[in-house]
């Protein structure tokens, strides 16, 4: 009975620790009561109003080298996991949400306005037709034959599919490394940001073969710096110190793949030229990487 009783009140004890875990954590540590906790002191709320910091302003004639790159951010990688996680903010701090909802809730809300459909920045989107890149609606035989009968009422027998945060599998972007004469050094500027997912037509479907992701749309990145600042992830080493989207890719705290270079064929990507071979294709990959950071070394030598 003595067991039974040790057993419960550890139970309780697990739901109530996992209830407050679940709860916004801020003022953990200086908290009176559990009430207090969750409550954003002043300080903090001062701190969240800050802006990323600006760009600085770079002439074209500092440029010494200068080349764009495209990349895949695999979010199947550990290190790019911050960027995919959570799916789900039932169990954490609310105002955690997934780089994704992030942007999407940006373009909603208005303050994301640089919406484009390819990376060149040549067609611009709105919700409307970022929506129908979303979303699926499908409409079962039964439904038809009410239609058919006169009757209205088929919501019971419609399916909307929408793509959420979990099936997001990685991110395009698109930048640019120079080589800055009054800074003395190589540097990085990301231009552009793109979600990938599995077309929502076929989205779990199981009668169309094919799973792969494609960009859903480009952000223009200078455009959508606020938003990602004020979205945070979860930083590893110090729980209590989140990090924001924006530091992140700005720092290139992540891990990617280059697919194409500003070239001579049109900037053609590396599956155009090296066909069918994935080993090969990475190796070009790197060769690239290597050429770029090579291109600092090669600016000392006299």
């Amino acid at each position: 009975m003595m067991k039974l009783k040790s057993y419960l009140l550890l139970g309780a004890v697990f739901m109530l620790t996992c209830n407050v875990n679940a709860q916004a954590d801020f003022n953990l540590l200086n908290a009176n009561t559990p009430d207090e906790i969750g409550q954003v002191p002043e300080a903090r709320k001062l701190a969240n109003k800050d802006k990323p910091l600006p760009y600085g302003y770079i002439d074209d004639r500092d440029i010494l080298y200068s080349k764009v790159i495209w990349e895949h951010i695999d979010l199947n990688e550990r290190i790019n996991l911050p960027l995919y996680y959570p799916i789900d903010s039932t169990y954490v701090d609310s105002s955690r949400k997934s780089m994704f909802y992030t942007l999407l809730k940006g373009i909603k809300d208005g303050e994301i306005s640089e919406v484009y459909d390819d990376s060149f920045f040549k067609s611009k989107l709105t919700m409307k037709d970022i929506n129908q890149k979303l979303t699926r609606v499908d409409t079962s035989d039964y439904a038809y034959e009410l239609l058919n009968e006169g009757q209205t009422n088929i919501k019971d027998y419609v399916d909307e599919i929408s793509i959420k945060s979990e099936d997001i599998d990685g991110y395009r972007i698109k930048g640019i490394w120079f080589f800055d004469k009054r800074q003395g050094e190589m540097r990085y500027r990301m231009l552009a940001i793109a979600p990938m997912a599995p077309d929502v037509q076929i989205l779990g479907r199981d009668d169309i073969d094919g799973n792969e992701s494609l960009p859903l749309f480009w952000v223009f990145y200078p455009n959508a710096r606020e938003v990602l600042h004020k979205g945070t992830a979860f930083n590893e080493n110090n729980h209590r110190s989140p990090i924001s989207f924006d530091q992140i890719l700005n720092a290139r705290r992540f891990t990617a793949v280059i697919l194409r270079e500003e070239n001579l064929y049109g900037n053609r990507a590396i599956t155009e030229y090296i066909r069918g071979n994935a080993l090969l294709q990475i190796l070009e990959s790197e060769r690239i990487k290597e050429t770029i950071r090579n291109k600092e070394l090669d600016m000392w030598n006299y």
